[in-house]
């Protein structure tokens, strides 16, 4: 944990709750729309947008999902609509859109592995384009629900995806200061001990499956990176997770850094 500890949480929770409020109003908004995955990230930053009493749209946007999210997801949302009158929800199945989209697109490429990592891709993006469907409806913002060690750290999300959004409440948060946050939300026990998934293959696949480390592992790397720590430092598993945490952070650069543009000379 790297910036708040369990006596902190609720000032933590505090201050990201204004700061949601203060921006949809200088943006006059209504409020905000959340993808709902069945994942702590969503759980946590759904229920901070809550807190703001604004308008909050919970959206289900199953695509081949594992029956373990959608459960996770429908129980937290109706648990969040108890608990706060502000929030609503709404499903928008993309199950056949995304078969469309497959018989429309080339699949004779030699290389099945980029096939199927590009595929789960476009299932991120078309969810980004459902919310910002909804947010433009109801006049809402697109919550993003990024951790730090996912954005700033591996890169762990898919450009113009998950990453497509208006603003991102928790993503000054590691993974772990986000569970914290979600053991004071009261976030259900179900999402909060269900192992981290991205659910973009549409089977139990987690996230340190596709990472190759846990996100306590890349936290401590990604700390240890930012100390000027270097491979040759380390040996064993520690060695090995380091050196999966600078693979990553070289190869999603793309994502973090702003995007390139050719300036032309003034003359």
């Amino acid at each position: 944990m790297t910036k708040i500890s369990t006596l902190l949480v609720e000032k933590v929770n505090t201050h990201i709750v204004n700061w949601l409020k203060k921006y949809a109003e200088n943006a006059k908004v209504n409020g905000f729309v959340i993808g709902i995955s069945g994942g702590v990230d969503s759980a946590v930053t759904s229920t901070l947008c809550a807190q703001t009493g604004l308008q909050v749209l919970c959206v289900e946007m199953p695509i081949h999902q594992a029956q373990s999210h959608v459960s996770r997801g429908r129980e937290h949302i109706e648990q969040l609509k108890e608990r706060f009158p502000n929030v609503t929800s709404v499903e928008a199945d993309l199950t056949s859109v995304f078969e469309s989209f497959k018989k429309i697109v080339p699949a004779n490429h030699s290389d099945l592995h980029k096939i199927n990592l590009s595929l789960a891709n476009t299932r991120a993006r078309l969810r980004m384009t459902t919310l910002y469907y909804f947010a433009g409806i109801h006049s809402l913002l697109v919550a993003g629900t990024g951790n730090k060690v996912e954005d700033f750290g591996v890169g762990f999300y898919t450009k113009y995806g998950d990453g497509g959004v208006d603003l991102s409440p928790i993503a000054d948060l590691m993974k772990s200061e986000v569970y914290l946050l979600g053991k004071f939300l009261k976030i259900p026990d179900s999402i909060l001990k269900a192992a981290p998934t991205d659910g973009l293959f549409g089977d139990e696949r987690t996230d340190e499956d596709q990472l190759g480390a846990s996100y306590n592992e890349l936290e401590w790397a990604m700390a240890e990176d930012n100390a000027g720590k270097s491979s040759d430092n380390f040996s064993g598993r520690d060695k090995i997770v380091f050196d999966i945490y600078k693979r990553l952070n070289t190869s999603n650069q793309h994502k973090m850094t702003a995007i390139p543009v050719c300036f032309i000379p003034k003359d």
